[in-house]
């Protein structure tokens, strides 16, 4: 896997390790050998259960059948615990069993019968998805999930809709009693006994059981297949894979799929609140809990998630509240996130964020989900850059109820609809718009604002329209005139180019406006990567005056009277574009691209 600079998604083990135990594990192994290459251990269990700070677990190729259950971390980030692959080499952990055992029941389904002792504590198939902002659409939907040959059919509502013959999306439906749990599934033209057919048994694949796990790495495996449970922000926070409240986790250069609900998780603790506080209120005692519980700077977040290919999620790519915060997240490949739909809720998107304090997520490429990043609650400090999205159904990034500040610079936006703003204390810098933007005139939910830097709560405030920036941005095509006409809080634009028909707010004094003019954008899949071709025309800097993009410019931003500036306390100058290239630092051109010359351009996007 590559990122869209084409850099190797693998990165060598730090230095900081040097003195730690390696530890082998392969599937010739046997947990009571010494964990040696010549003689490995057969579970990453076994050597999670063993594994101090400053160790490594290197596991051989072949399919691992287990959750991991991390009992310690590092210490720090110079002496941590690192799960990795042993280079060359392929590692898939799974959170499903094989079934074989299939009956033919007519003339597509099939059925099989499985003791409930199978399962043991946990059975995916009783399990039912619930919790706050959950939405069933009048049906019961469970976490287990039947799977052919590595992809997943779908839940149907009733017995009676498998057992008819196989339409274009093919169906399981599940039954369990006291002693047993019968599967029926629609198996079109093949027979599953002689096919790779897997079923959930497990709720997750690597995730801690307690809290506080810190300074992990886990890199280059394949994790899927896990029965993970509904993810809201008031509830205790599973994905696939998950860091479970604690700090400075790297998760980096795997494959995470097929999870029922959530990829990766980097959210809150579990306690008895948890799925009790559907509303704005509720969520308030939800951040106050947690700040009793931990919620700090040097505590909780501070993770890095970088060069991982996460799809197939009916819920989210990565979740977090709270537990998300001063965290990295860059050069992900995000898709495929709820599209089955079956369910439905107020928790879905590629990235699902709630308190993304000082959060920087940067040059991921996301598509194919219903949403591509929902920033809900104290996006402050918050940094979206260099960010390819397309093809998402709803919009490519949403803002709910921020107060700010933060930044959304360098990005590509190619869906539809480009923006959801229900915000304020947001700067919007140097992108290409193509879509639709949407902003909501109030909200009257009072949502914290914090210290700086900071998760300490330092008031309350309702959400008006306005205090927003925009700069040298191009817009295409979609009107924008009217959505900021009588703000309640002041709006400010300059440099910013509309073309194909867009138009410009009235806050704009001297917009460059080219009714008449189409860039023509083109997006292309090679095997190589995805490419944009774009007609930009060089004069654009002549026609218009623009100012660098700083914290100078900025200022603050209104509701928490803070400055816009990096998670580091230094000041922001958006002086390089979407590949790194420096800016003109006296006229910088529109859009996420630092141009020589116009024309039609082609650029490797990702």
């Amino acid at each position: 896997m590559k990122t869209k600079f084409g850099l190797l998604s693998g990165l060598v083990m730090s230095a900081a390790n040097l003195h730690g135990v390696e530890f082998q594990v392969a599937t010739n192994g046997s947990d009571s050998n010494p964990g040696t290459r010549p003689l490995p251990y057969r579970t990453i269990q076994h050597a999670a259960n063993l594994a101090q700070a400053g160790d490594v677990i290197t596991v051989h190729q072949g399919v691992y059948r287990e959750r991991i259950n991390p009992p310690r971390g590092g210490s720090s980030d110079r002496q941590r615990i690192v799960y990795q692959v042993a280079p060359g080499e392929t590692v898939e952990i799974k959170g499903s069993e094989a079934i074989t055992n299939w009956v033919k029941v007519g003339e597509d389904t099939w059925k099989t019968t499985i003791p409930n002792s199978f399962f043991g504590r946990f059975n995916p198939y009783a399990d039912l998805i619930h919790g706050d902002w959950f939405e069933s659409k009048g049906r019961p939907h469970h976490t287990g999930a039947v799977y052919l040959n590595g992809d997943w059919l779908r839940e149907a509502a009733k017995l009676e809709d498998v057992l008819k013959p196989a339409g274009v999306a093919a169906l399981w439906f599940g039954q369990v009693d006291a002693a047993n749990t019968t599967l029926w599934a629609q198996f079109n033209g093949v027979d599953p006994n002689e096919q790779q057919v897997e079923i959930n048994v497990r709720q997750t694949v690597f995730y801690p059981e307690k809290t506080g796990i810190n300074y992990l790495t886990v890199r280059g495996f394949i994790l899927e297949q896990a029965a993970t449970p509904w993810a809201p922000p008031t509830a205790e926070q599973m994905g696939l894979i998950g860091t479970h409240w604690s700090r400075g986790w790297i998760i980096e250069s795997n494959v995470i799929r097929y999870s029922r609900c959530s990829g990766v998780a980097l959210g809150k603790y579990g306690d008895e609140w948890d799925n009790r506080a559907e509303s704005a209120e509720g969520y308030i005692g939800t951040i106050q809990r947690a700040l009793t519980n931990g919620w700090n700077r040097e505590t909780i977040g501070h993770h890095i998630v970088r060069n991982n290919e996460i799809a197939h999620c009916e819920q989210t790519g990565i979740v977090g509240s709270l537990g998300c915060a001063f965290s990295v997240v860059t050069g992900n490949d995000i898709h495929d996130i709820h599209v089955q739909r079956l369910f439905s809720g107020a928790e879905m998107a590629g990235i699902k964020f709630h308190g993304a304090v000082d959060v920087e997520i940067r040059g991921n490429h996301i598509y194919r989900t219903c949403r591509g990043i929902w920033l809900d609650w104290m996006a402050q400090g918050t940094q979206v850059t260099g960010n390819l999205f397309h093809d998402n159904r709803d919009q490519d990034l949403l803002c709910e109820v921020d107060h700010g500040p933060f930044l959304i610079a360098n990005n590509i936006f190619l869906s539809r609809q480009a923006l959801s703003i229900n915000s304020q204390g947001g700067a919007y810098a140097h992108n290409l718009l193509a879509g639709r933007i949407q902003v909501q005139r109030y909200d009257a939910r009072q949502t914290p604002y914090l210290r700086a830097h900071a998760t300490a709560l330092a008031g309350l405030h309702d959400n008006p329209n306005g205090d927003v920036q925009y700069y040298n941005n191009l817009f295409l095509g979609r009107s924008f005139g009217n959505l900021y006409n009588q703000p309640t809080l002041p709006v400010r634009m300059a440099g910013n180019v509309f073309l194909q028909g867009a138009t410009p707010c009235a806050q704009e004094r001297a917009p460059l406006v080219k009714p008449d003019f189409d860039p023509t954008l083109k997006l292309t899949r090679e095997p190589n990567g995805y490419y944009l071709e774009i007609t930009l025309d060089k004069s654009w800097v002549r026609g218009q005056q623009r100012r660098l993009v700083t914290t100078r410019l900025l200022g603050r931003a209104a509701i928490p009277d803070l400055p816009f500036e990096n998670p580091d306390d230094s000041p922001i100058r958006v002086d390089t574009d979407y590949f790194g290239k420096s800016r003109d630092p006296g006229n910088p051109f529109p859009g996420p691209f630092e141009i020589s010359a116009g024309g039609r351009l082609r650029f490797k996007v990702w």
